[in-house]
């Protein structure tokens, strides 16, 4: 009966016909009001009701807001956008620090990064490897927040390879292997931080992806793509360790990768710099992490670059 009453965020967007993203910033102004059910946010049938009613006469309604600390920027909402289970964590160390509500947009590297660069999100995560570089995230960021001044946070690194039917019965081991081995892939769409790990492999090992079946089939998480293996509908697909160990597949290490967040830099949102810079470094924060397991902490908290 609860969920015929209310809608998901996307639901809610295909019946004003806009984007995602513009839903999600109807709730972090404070224009929509949400709940969740365990880790989806859904709004009521009268919510969404009252808020058409509001845009038909004209009408707003102001909402009051909490500060962080004694600083002048206020933030009814923020919004982080990443998939990780690491940025569930951090939203809730945000929310138990500041009493500030923390919403989770679970959007791929490239649309985090691109709603952070709109003003859709307030934290936006990326794992995103450059091939020219060999680097993860900063030769990206610094190219698409020109004259943008930012900050970029490690969060963690974590292995990412391939999700394998158990016994990996086509013994595939590096990227390599597809020159040789025919393998029907799942891939991830575009933007995504699997997504361009596979892509910038392919353009450094001369591979085209035309050569491989299944690379136009793509999911949105790690937790579809490696369920698509398991249930026999592809060979291999790109993801992270721990989703494997939750889904019947076996997991082959290629690469670990840096898991970063990038927060825009402005006197107005350095109280929420501070604060999750503070998070980052705290050792409670820490411990909770790395006993999730399959997580490197080491750089955790450490600028890895900065606009002056």
């Amino acid at each position: 009966m609860l969920q015929e009453q209310s809608y998901t965020i996307e639901e809610v967007a295909q019946l004003l016909k806009v984007s995602k993203l513009t839903v999600y910033d109807l709730v972090k102004k404070g224009d929509l009001p949400v709940f969740r059910v365990g880790r989806q946010m859904r709004v009521d049938r009268m919510d969404l009701q009252a808020y058409i009613q509001k845009r038909k006469t004209g009408t707003t309604q102001k909402v009051p807001v909490p500060k962080i600390g004694n600083q002048a920027k206020q933030y009814p909402k923020i919004i982080i956008s990443g998939q990780d289970l690491v940025l569930d964590l951090l939203a809730k160390y945000i929310e138990k620090r500041q009493s500030i509500k923390v919403l989770r947009s679970h959007e791929g590297s490239f649309n985090g990064v691109m709603a952070l660069y709109n003003g859709e999100c307030d934290i936006a995560s990326l794992h995103m490897f450059d091939g020219d570089t060999g680097d993860y995230n900063t030769p990206y960021v610094k190219k698409i927040f020109v004259s943008h001044p930012f900050i970029l946070f490690n969060v963690i690194s974590r292995r990412a390879g391939f999700y394998v039917q158990k016994g990996n019965p086509l013994q595939l081991q590096s990227f390599e292997d597809f020159k040789t081995t025919a393998c029907k892939l799942i891939n991830r769409e575009k933007g995504s931080g699997a997504r361009t790990l596979l892509d910038e492999q392919l353009r450094i090992h001369h591979i085209s992806p035309s050569t491989i079946e299944g690379y136009h089939n793509e999911e949105m998480s790690h937790l579809d793509v490696a369920s698509a293996v398991a249930n026999g509908h592809a060979d291999v697909g790109i993801g992270i360790e721990k989703m494997a160990k939750l889904i019947n597949v076996d997991f082959i290490p290629v690469v670990t990768e840096r898991y970063d967040i990038v927060l825009f830099k402005s006197p107005e949102n350095q109280p929420l710099i501070d604060l999750v810079k503070e998070i980052l470094t705290a050792p409670d924060f820490q411990a909770e992490v790395a006993a999730l397991g399959d997580y490197d902490i080491s750089q955790m908290g450490q600028v890895m670059y900065e606009t002056l």
